[in-house]
């Protein structure tokens, strides 16, 4: 009692800035005070303790005696509402929420757990009549709509929710307020085409709003179908607006996304030149078809940007892109022929020289370099180009890194690897939290594992798997699992350090030597000539000679090799790359069409979840001819 006295006398004291004389009365019913509030907390606390225990009996009788009097109804107000409704005691519900409700008029919260209670009840009437009533009346206030739209969203009754946010549009007479609110709440009720309607709304109002809207259409928009519906959608939208540059953006953006590069192409076309820029969007759609191995739209697309276009800033890009272009094709054709590498190698000379102050023939000379070296064997020639490119003032650091990491490369061709990684760790170091330092960490990992040094390689592995590019975290990610996996198997790993020796064979071209290995892995056989068990690492050896033989252009083999890992490895992970790749191999080396639709369809009944299930549906639709017709032309 004198700590709770001596406690109020010094805070007396502090306001008054005097020593007050204070009758024992008064002093009596201060501490009576303090005691019925820690006398109400220790009653609440109990209470929660019985609740928490199942104890429900004895948790109401505490929750009643203190919601009689007590002044922060919040300490238990959840858990008393809450256990009324469990012991079915709506009437006692909605008499204390009323009560509540007179004394605090201005917190919807009572209200709204009040229609709740008429719910849970069974009275579904005048639930519906009370949460109504509430929307209309608070329809004019955006912040209180927003929190009784918030409170219908967390107890899952959406309709309502939409119908207050509704409400609310008409009557401010804003048809954009709220959009993202509602595209939730038809995302939940699954109303797709509402949900985009809103999403659509929402990035007119900014265009700053439109990647926003991209990344959100792209997670939640993945069928065909789906995105075919944007797509008409959007057709529709551009001819009905034809001045809303965003809705000409997003269907250019839908139709890249179905990898229907044509139809994007048009758009583009017509998009550039409407709004005054260049084939700056014909540039986009050029690039992304090059990365997606869509030669053919890539090299119309770049043609025409360099017939179109002769005085803009595109249009050496353009010219260095039909290089890059023929470049992928020749590297993707099989076997890769040395004549149409030199005629590339020209190419890029040819650029140089007429191009020689500007930054883009610095990028051409690091593709030469690497043609000279990967399909010519002229090692020293690459490494003079490269060294001639870092020591350039005019290149950029991040060019004059990536120019490291492929000098790094050659070394390995010639079997320095020292020199690799030492090319390799600098640009790591300089390019820390940066795309070409996450490769160099890659490929220092990947010397490491073609060293058989895996658990250096492993805690490089482990880091890139947070890396930023989704494609180096891949490759960080499958390299990680076959070194885990084998190593679970085969603590010494010989196995696999054979397998990663082949690898390494290939990198630096010795192919011949590297089938020669092969042979022997496949009968359990290693290089030093000791028994080892291959078993854990057969489908990789089939794949990695199936890969040989495709590019010596030892088609048969390398068909019946993929087929060996989809009769023996059905429900391994090399499974649907195997069938994938044989559909390629039809599609594009042997120029098979019928044999080569046949083998995507099936694909796409087989591996539905592959993450090469939309590259296969574009090709089946590509095969068949669906993006050959014209689509609809955007306004000019």
């Amino acid at each position: 009692m004198a700590n709770y006295i001596n406690k109020y006398i010094y805070i007396v004291k502090i306001i008054s800035g005097r020593t007050l004389s204070i009758t024992v009365g008064l002093l009596l019913f201060v501490f009576a005070g303090f005691q019925a509030n820690a006398q109400s907390q220790e009653q609440i606390q109990l209470a929660n303790e019985y609740a928490l225990k199942g104890d429900k009996k004895k948790a109401l009788e505490l929750y009643r005696e203190v919601a009689r009097d007590v002044d922060d109804v919040s300490l238990f107000y959840n858990n008393y509402i809450n256990l009324l409704i469990d012991m079915q005691l709506g009437d006692e519900a909605q008499a204390f929420l009323k009560k509540l409700s007179k004394r605090d008029p201005q917190n919807i919260q009572y209200k709204l757990d009040l229609g709740l209670v008429y719910m849970r009840s069974g009275d579904m009437g005048k639930a519906d009549k009370h949460f109504k009533e509430l929307i209309a009346e608070n329809k004019n206030n955006v912040q209180r709509v927003k929190v009784i739209s918030d409170y219908f969203l967390s107890h899952t009754l959406p309709d309502y929710g939409i119908l207050a946010l509704t409400e609310s549009r008409q009557a401010m007479a804003n048809p954009y307020l709220f959009c993202l609110d509602l595209a939730m709440l038809y995302r939940i009720k699954g109303n797709q085409d509402k949900m985009v309607q809103e999403y659509l709304s929402y990035v007119t109002q900014s265009s700053a709003n439109i990647q926003y809207v991209k990344n959100v259409l792209q997670a939640l928009l993945t069928k065909p179908d789906e995105l075919e519906s944007l797509e008409r959608l959007l057709y529709d939208k551009v001819q009905q607006y034809p001045d809303v540059e965003v809705y000409a953006d997003l269907l250019i953006w839908v139709t890249m996304q179905q990898k229907n590069f044509y139809a994007s192409f048009i758009q583009a076309r017509a998009y550039d030149k409407r709004y005054k820029r260049e084939g700056e969007k014909c540039m986009e759609v050029a690039r992304v078809a090059l990365d997606n191995d869509d030669y053919d739209n890539a090299t119309k697309i770049y043609r025409y940007l360099i017939k179109e276009y002769p005085n803009s800033q595109n249009y050496l890009l353009a010219r260095l892109g039909l290089i890059r272009t023929r470049e992928e094709r020749v590297k993707k054709t099989f076997p890769v022929k040395t004549d149409s590498v030199r005629m590339l190698i020209n190419d890029y000379r040819t650029f140089i020289k007429q191009y020689p102050d500007n930054l883009n023939s610095l990028e051409a000379a690091k593709s030469e370099a690497m043609l000279y070296a990967t399909y010519l064997d002229q090692k020293d020639s690459a490494i003079h180009l490269l060294n001639r490119l870092i020591a350039n003032p005019k290149a950029s650091q991040f060019l004059k890194a990536k120019a490291k990491l492929e000098l790094g490369d050659i070394y390995m061709l010639k079997g320095e690897p020292w020199e690799s990684t030492l090319l390799y760790s600098q640009v790591e170091k300089t390019q820390k939290e940066n795309v070409v330092g996450y490769d160099a960490k890659l490929r220092n990992a990947k010397l490491s594992y073609y060293k058989g040094d895996f658990r250096l390689a492993q805690e490089h592995l482990d880091i890139l798997k947070q890396a930023t590019t989704r494609e180096i975290a891949n490759d960080a990610l499958e390299l990680g699992m076959r070194i885990k996996e084998n190593i679970a198997f085969d603590s010494t790993g010989a196995a696999l350090k054979d397998y990663a020796s082949v690898e390494l064979l290939l990198y630096q071209n010795k192919t011949d030597e590297a089938l020669a290995r092969i042979e022997k892995l496949k009968t359990g056989v290693s290089d030093s000539g000791q028994t080892i068990s291959n078993r854990t690492i057969l489908d990789d050896v089939y794949w990695l000679e199936a890969n040989i033989r495709m590019q010596r252009g030892e088609f048969d083999k390398s068909l019946s090799l993929l087929q060996k890992i989809i009769t023996e490895y059905g429900e391994d992970i090399l499974a649907d790359d195997a069938y994938f790749l044989q559909g390629e191999i039809y599609e594009r080396q042997l120029h098979n069409r019928e044999k080569a639709m046949e083998i995507y369809r099936e694909f796409l009944t087989k591996y539905a979840g592959s993450v090469y299930a939309a590259e296969a549906r574009k090709r089946y639709r590509q095969l068949r001819g669906d993006f050959n017709p014209t689509p609809p032309a955007q306004p000019q």
